[in-house]
């Protein structure tokens, strides 16, 4: 046990590292914009105020998205989704497949569920001994199922999931905001110590490399922004866009898709003027999505039925 334990912990101490290199180039960053561009290159007074007025706000939104992502824990099924004692105990003791589906299919038919495995199964997670809430996934890194999971993310040390995929977005947006905003302001102080047109100082390396770090955050998150802006638009987790969610009628992509405008409201609220703000507005518990698609029992055939909204 100890050994295992030990194990753990420095598995547990080393998933920090990405976080720990994040906010030291963030924390230099800091740095080398404030003090070495506005403060020691910039000569312009009005300049240097608007850069650092404009600077601070993105900076405090995009810090605020990104600890919000850190720290809001990824949310577990209850112990409804539990098999109770009696049907545990004949579940582990019971050996054939088939008999182990129908205590699950008794157990689940009490549970607002409506996704199953390619074969048509139960979802149920042997490690954790629960039956699988719809979107519902077991993160090997964190050790526990995570409802709508959407992946593990190392550089902030948590499951991206229901509890905290509007912040991870956000974060996302306002990290590529804060690089586009560096990499623009910079750019005419780059060139002006890349030709030699300023005097060689200790700015010019901070100014130098800034640009070029920026830009290379600024092109690889972007990109990766983009891309979740078009899952929230289809209703998607990135564990459903690389494999469609099964319901009991089929494979269906667009299973919980509801039309573009609702989409988005699933994971911002319905409150505009609360969607840019790491502020917990997402709609629904984690456990029940409204879907296309409606059953009438574990036993029956799903039938898919088109809503009028769906784009």
């Amino acid at each position: 046990m100890a050994p295992s334990h030990a194990v753990r912990c420095c598995q547990r101490g080393l998933s920090w590292i990405p976080v720990v290199f994040i906010n030291l180039v963030v924390g230099w960053s800091y740095y080398a914009y404030v003090l070495e561009l506005c403060i020691y290159t910039i000569p312009d007074i009005a300049e240097q105020v608007i850069y650092l007025l404009i600077f601070h706000m993105i900076f405090a939104m995009f810090l605020w998205s990104y600890w919000k992502t850190i720290v809001s824990r990824p949310v577990n099924p209850s112990k409804e989704f539990c098999l109770p004692k009696p049907e545990k105990e004949q579940y582990e003791k019971e050996e054939r497949v088939e008999v182990q589906q129908e205590i699950l299919k008794r157990v689940a038919r009490d549970l607002p569920i409506y996704t199953c495995t390619g074969s048509g199964a139960i979802r149920y997670c042997d490690h954790c001994q629960l039956i699988k809430p719809d979107r519902c996934h077991h993160c090997s890194s964190c050790d526990q199922c995570v409802l709508k999971m959407d992946h593990h993310c190392p550089w902030v040390n948590n499951c991206v999931g229901f509890s905290n995929y509007k912040f991870f977005v956000l974060f996302l947006g306002y990290s590529s905001l804060y690089c586009l905003f560096i990499t623009a302001t910079v750019l005419q102080y780059f060139i002006k110590f890349w030709t030699n047109q300023l005097p060689d100082t200790h700015a010019k390396f901070h100014v130098l490399f800034l640009f070029f770090v920026a830009s290379m955050f600024f092109i690889s998150v972007m990109s990766l922004f983009i891309y979740h802006l078009w899952l929230v638009g289809k209703n998607r987790t990135t564990i459903e866009a690389f494999r469609s969610p099964v319901f009991r009628g089929g494979t269906d992509k667009n299973g919980f898709t509801l039309g573009f405008s609702k989409n988005v409201a699933e994971v911002f609220g319905d409150e505009k003027k609360l969607w840019f703000l790491p502020i917990y507005t997402s709609q629904g518990d984690g456990y029940t999505f409204p879907t296309r698609l409606v059953t009438t029992d574990y036993e029956g055939p799903m039938v898919a039925v088109t809503m009028e909204n769906e784009s």
